[in-house]
């Protein structure tokens, strides 16, 4: 009962993938395990904005017993830091559908699986991942939308390993919808480097983290996000509202500062 490909149209819109992930179905959502890297390459999940339900939080973490626990980043990454288990998939994103259903949804978004190592500063803030978060929602909400949304983790190389497990300093959103009898997409970034850094000092640092920006946020090509994923996303990036934008390739990436400055 996982994520629907034939969610928004007949004309189906799978997953962004690799070869070496394990996806996992939850309801109304999956997640495609980096079981390496013990992290959500990417998350995809329909969100169906006429029958949202609100349902308590609760939280309830635990580990998927579908996988090892050596293949999942565990409570232990949490534990005393300032770092937050960052909802890849939005809590409230699949609780839709009758009540025992989002009920189930609202629980199933509690598997350490399903999140990704993100400071406070990131996780928390209403300009950033979850100011992002909260325009694609309403947005679903207010006009009564069916939306599909991919999260996930940009691994590199550099990462700096922190209790084992390399922490992502990106992470990707893309948004996607159907508009006129076609598929539409957006892409995004969220950088926290600069914000990790503080934390990651403060224990046992593998290697120095590159200098890249604090706390920012990017509207960016969907062709940018494929690169540097290595996810194959052929139907996002071919939907990519951005690449509509006048100009030539390179398209710029579009630093944001609240939600007049999208491109939707």
């Amino acid at each position: 009962m996982g994520y629907d490909e034939n969610f928004l149209s007949t004309t189906p819109l799978p997953i962004p993938t690799r070869p070496d992930l394990t996806v996992l179905t939850y309801t109304h959502f999956s997640v495609s395990m980096d079981t390496e890297r013990r992290l959500a390459a990417v998350t995809a999940v329909n969100i169906d904005g006429g029958a949202l339900q609100e349902v308590d939080r609760g939280d309830d973490w635990r580990l998927d017993p579908r996988l090892p626990a050596t293949a999942q980043a565990g409570p232990e990454l949490y534990a005393n830091n300032d770092i937050d288990r960052g909802h890849l998939v939005r809590r409230r994103d699949p609780v839709w559908g009758t009540r025992d259903i989002a009920e189930q949804a609202n629980e199933d978004t509690f598997h350490y699986t399903v999140c990704g190592p993100q400071t406070a500063t990131l996780n928390q803030s209403k300009e950033l991942w979850l100011g992002l978060e909260d325009y694609v929602l309403e947005h679903a909400r207010t006009y009564g939308q069916t939306i599909s949304v991919f999260s996930g983790c940009v691994f590199a190389d550099e990462d700096p390993v922190y209790r084992g497990v390399a922490i992502p300093r990106r992470f990707f959103k893309i948004a996607a919808w159907w508009q006129d009898d076609v598929l539409a997409a957006t892409g995004y970034v969220l950088d926290q480097s600069e914000s990790l850094a503080p934390i990651l000092e403060r224990g046992a640092l593998a290697r120095d983290i590159p200098p890249l920006g604090a706390y920012r946020t990017y509207q960016v090509p969907v062709a940018d996000i494929a690169a540097a994923t290595g996810l194959a996303m052929a139907e996002l990036t071919a939907a990519d509202r951005l690449a509509l934008v006048p100009g030539v390739r390179p398209v710029e990436w579009r630093e944001l500062e609240g939600a007049d400055d999208l491109v939707w």
